[in-house]
């Protein structure tokens, strides 16, 4: 083994501070020697407001930042010509007494709520309108990529399933009243041009959404890419069957946050809704995590209740959830903690944390490990 000599670094009191160690978990440290191997950039961006935890983002997926502390000091230190010595010597650049430990997270998409609140876009819209200075509910998409703590592939999906429109460079939620409409219109427009759900002339809808009901294309496009493949390149489009269907399910269900529907009524209407080329495929299930389910004389009642709308913060959705009902049956909750769990994996620690478990001749049952007073 060479002997060095090891002294302060002349800079020492200058980069004390200055170096953070993290920790990789398997698969980041495998991106990372990918990267070095094939000598090609590897993007990773540690986001967060100074009232927010911070998370690292690499291109497809978010993490989140938890320092713990080293039961022993790590040392930085680095080559130091400037230090006069026999052998080589060895310059002590900072020392470090914790370490960055890495691990998934949910990305945190639930700001584009209220950061967007007041800027829907609806059919008495203009999409070639030049949004005036920061005016509610213009928050740019560079903006988004900047501020909000989700890798760039979950910001896209994020948009996609919240909705939100980009138009001329800013973000715009559709209107829920208008993106019924148009899903509905869509569905008719393809018994009226006798064209097949999974091979759509793609010209044929866009032309027929601008010039009949006066759609953009910049909208149609990306409407018709939430709810299928768009191939432009041939000209076609393949619906996503379960998506349009479940989307215009949730449309009718919001109806029904108050007064609940029985569930024989709310079929009929969603199977009148999406037309009899698809009224076979309809299932609540499609709607898992919108709805309960409540029984009064032997007939089921639905109501709407979004886990979309739930908080974030564990503590508090639990909370809620509880509130609601007193206790859950497993397969009933889960549904309902999809977006505060990376995993089912995630999911079972959460329900440890915050649900005692019980067994009956019905299964498990959860219920709080604290009592809330409705």
């Amino acid at each position: 083994m060479p002997d060095y000599d090891l002294c302060f670094s002349t800079s020492s009191s200058k980069d004390a501070g200055q170096y953070k160690l993290l920790e990789l978990p398997p698969e980041l440290a495998q991106l990372v020697d990918a990267a070095v191997q094939s000598s090609t950039a590897i993007k990773l961006t540690i986001k967060g407001q100074p009232n927010e935890d911070a998370v690292l983002c690499t291109d497809e997926k978010t993490y989140a930042l938890r320092s713990v502390a080293l039961s022993n000091s790590v040392l930085v230190v680095t080559p130091d010509s400037a230090i006069s010595s026999e052998r080589e010597a060895v310059g002590i650049r900072d020392e470090l007494h914790e370490i960055l430990e890495i691990a998934p997270t949910v990305p945190k998409l639930h700001k584009l709520t209220t950061l967007l609140r007041g800027g829907e876009y609806d059919d008495s819209d203009n999409p070639n309108s030049e949004p005036k200075g920061q005016a509610p509910g213009y928050y740019s998409y560079q903006d988004a990529q900047n501020e909000i703590q989700a890798s760039d592939a979950e910001l896209d999906r994020g948009l996609r399933e919240k909705r939100i429109l980009v138009i001329r460079g800013f973000l715009r939620p559709i209107s829920k009243d208008y993106l019924q409409n148009l899903l509905e219109i869509i569905l008719n427009l393809l018994v009226s041009l006798g064209s097949q759900h999974d091979n759509a002339v793609l010209d044929d809808l866009v032309s027929s959404l601008a010039d009949e009901h006066e759609v953009p294309r910049a909208v149609s496009l990306q409407l018709l890419a939430w709810f299928g493949e768009v191939n432009e390149s041939e000209n076609k489009w393949r619906m996503n069957v379960e998506g349009v269907l479940r989307e215009v399910g949730i449309g009718l269900l919001r109806h029904h946050r108050r007064e609940p529907i029985t569930k024989a009524a709310f079929m009929a209407k969603w199977k009148t809704a999406v037309g009899d080329t698809f009224e076979s495929s309809v299932d609540p299930g499609l709607l898992s995590g919108n709805y309960l389910v409540s029984t009064i004389d032997d007939t089921d009642r639905l109501t709407y209740f979004p886990s979309s709308e739930l908080p974030m913060d564990p503590a508090q959705r639990f909370a809620d959830l509880f509130l609601t009902r007193q206790r859950w049956k497993g397969d009933d909750i889960a549904p309902f903690l999809g977006e505060i769990a990376v995993n089912s994996k995630e999911r079972d620690k959460l329900l440890l944390k915050y649900c005692r478990a019980t067994t009956d001749s019905q299964g498990v049952w959860y219920t709080s490990r604290t009592q809330y007073n409705g």
